[in-house]
C-alpha cells in the first residue's frame, strides 16, 4: 500500500508536497524527493496548482456511484514540474506545467510520483498574493510540520484504472491536434461568459476571437460541455494568451476531443475535454492500432529502457538510438502510454516520459477489444477475400471492408471510438501476412 506520511502543508515556512510511491531515475520509491524552492510567480502557480485539483474533484454531469477524487500526479522532468490529473467521471484532463523560467530551486532527482493536495491546503493556496514568495518541497524531507503536532496522515493511494486508460487516451488523441486559434484573455473571458452548458458548440476562429456555431465547419473545434472550462476562469488573470487546439474536422463530423491550453508566466495549464460529458478519455480505442502489432511489446521494453524522464522525448533521436523505424516508435510510444510512462506536450509538440505505479502486462485487460480480438484471432476466426474479410463469432458472420465492419458496434459508433474487435482481428492477421 502507498501511503503520505503526512499531510501537505502551506505556511511561513513554505509549501510542502507530500508524496506517494513512485519512480525516479533511480528506480521505485516509497516517498521520492524531487524538488525544493520557490516559484517565482507564487499567484498564478497557486491558481494553478488549484485548477489541477478542481478537476480531480469534479464530474460531468454530476454522477452517482464515482468514487472520491484522486490525487494529481506530478512528474519532475528536470527542468519542469507536471502536475496531472482526471475529472471523477473521466471526460476531462488538466496539466500545469511549471517551466524552467517558473522554477528557483534545487533539483534533487527526477520521476513521477503522487502529491496530496487536501482540502486545508487548497484554502491556504487560495489565499497566496501576487508578491508572497511561494516554496515549493515535493518530497518529505522539506514538508513543515508546526501545524500537524508531529501526527503522522496516511492516505491511500491506488489510482483507478480508468485514470490509467485515460492517460493513454489522451497522448494518442491530442498528438493528432492542431494549433487552431489564438486568443487574448479578455477575448477569452468573454468566451466563457458567452458559453452556454447545456449543449454542443463548434467553434471557428473569427478574427482575434472565436465565433460560436452549431455545427462542425471546416476548421472549427468542437467544444462539447463548455462548463468543464470552468476551472480556467480564475487562470485568466494572469493569462498572456489562450490557445486552443483540435483535430482536423469538416461538414458533418461528429463530436470530438479538444485542448485549450493557458500561457501562464512561467508556466502553462492545459484542460483536454472528451468528446461528450457522458463519454470519458478511457473509453475513445485511440490506442487500439497502435497496440496490435506483434513486436510492439517488444519494441515498447527497448524503447523503454531508453527512456531517462526527458522534458522532450525527441522521436527522431530515439529511433536512431534504437534501430528501429519511426512508425514502430510511435506505436512503442503508445504502448508505453498505456502502461503510464508516456505523455504529449501540445505547445511543444513532443512527447515526455513519465511513469506510474501500473505493470504494463495489464494492457490487454486494460482494452479489452484488443483482448478479443488476439482471441479470435487465435481461434481462427479470420478468413481473408482481398480487400474484405469474414469474422466469425460463434453462430454469426461479420463482414469487414475498408469502410468499417457489419457489427452493431460499427453501426452505433461509425468508427468515431477505435476499431471493433473484428476490424482489430483483420489488422492483426494482414499485419502477420496469414492467408
Amino acid at each position: 500500500m502507498l501511503a503520505y506520511r503526512r499531510s501537505s502543508v502551506l505556511d511561513a515556512r513554505g509549501l510542502g508536497l507530500e508524496t506517494a510511491g513512485g519512480t525516479a531515475l533511480a528506480g521505485p520509491a516509497d516517498n521520492p524527493r524531487f524538488f525544493t524552492g520557490f516559484l517565482t510567480d507564487a499567484a498564478p502557480a497557486a491558481c494553478g496548482l488549484q485548477a489541477v485539483a478542481r478537476v480531480a474533484r469534479s464530474r460531468y454531469p454530476e454522477l452517482t456511484g464515482v468514487a472520491a477524487y484522486r490525487d494529481p500526479v506530478v512528474t519532475c522532468n528536470g527542468d519542469r514540474l507536471r502536475f496531472e490529473s482526471f475529472s471523477r467521471c473521466g471526460g476531462v484532463y488538466a496539466r500545469l506545467d511549471v517551466l524552467s523560467g517558473g522554477l528557483d530551486g534545487e533539483v534533487h532527482d527526477r520521476g513521477t510520483t503522487n502529491v496530496d493536495i487536501n482540502e486545508p491546503l487548497r484554502r491556504m493556496l487560495a489565499r497566496v498574493g501576487g508578491r508572497d514568495p511561494l516554496h515549493l518541497a515535493v518530497g518529505p524531507d522539506d514538508l513543515t510540520a508546526t501545524t500537524l503536532d508531529g501526527s503522522v496522515v496516511e492516505k491511500k493511494v491506488e489510482l483507478p484504472q480508468r485514470w490509467l486508460r485515460g492517460f493513454a487516451e489522451v497522448q494518442v488523441i491530442t498528438a493528432g491536434f492542431e494549433p487552431r486559434a489564438e486568443l487574448a484573455a479578455p477575448e477569452a473571458a468573454r468566451l466563457l461568459r458567452s458559453l452556454s452548458a447545456s449543449r454542443v458548440h463548434w467553434a471557428v476562429p473569427a478574427g482575434k476571437s472565436l465565433r460560436l456555431t452549431g455545427s462542425p465547419v471546416p476548421g472549427a473545434v468542437c467544444l462539447a460541455g463548455p462548463n468543464r472550462l470552468e476551472a480556467l476562469a480564475p487562470l485568466l488573470r494572469f493569462a498572456r494568451a489562450v490557445r486552443v487546439y483540435g483535430p482536423v474536422v469538416g461538414r458533418g463530423a461528429k463530436p470530438c476531443a479538444s485542448a485549450w491550453e493557458v500561457e501562464l508566466p512561467g508556466m502553462r495549464l492545459v484542460l483536454a475535454l472528451s468528446p461528450e460529458t457522458r463519454r470519458g478519455f478511457s473509453g475513445e480505442g485511440a490506442v487500439l492500432d497502435a497496440l496490435a502489432g506483434d513486436e510492439v511489446e517488444s519494441d515498447a521494453d527497448l524503447v523503454g529502457a531508453l527512456l531517462e524522464f526527458e522534458p522532450r522525448i525527441e522521436v527522431d533521436l530515439l529511433a536512431e538510438r534504437a534501430g528501429l523505424g519511426h512508425h514502430r516508435v510511435r506505436a512503442a510510444l503508445t504502448q508505453l502510454g498505456t502502461a503510464g510512462r508516456v505523455g504529449y506536450d501540445l505547445a511543444e509538440a513532443t512527447y515526455f516520459h513519465r511513469e506510474l505505479p501500473y505493470d504494463a502486462a495489464a494492457v490487454d485487460l486494460m482494452n479489452p477489444r484488443l483482448r478479443n480480438a488476439k482471441s479470435l484471432v487465435a481461434q481462427g476466426a479470420v478468413r481473408l477475400d482481398g480487400d474484405t474479410a469474414t469474422v466469425v463469432v460463434g453462430d454469426r458472420t461479420h463482414r469487414v471492408h475498408p469502410g468499417g465492419c457489419t457489427c452493431e458496434w460499427w453501426r452505433d459508433h461509425g468508427g468515431s471510438r477505435g476499431k471493433c474487435k473484428h476490424v482489430l482481428a483483420v489488422d492483426i492477421v494482414r499485419n502477420r501476412g496469414e492467408q
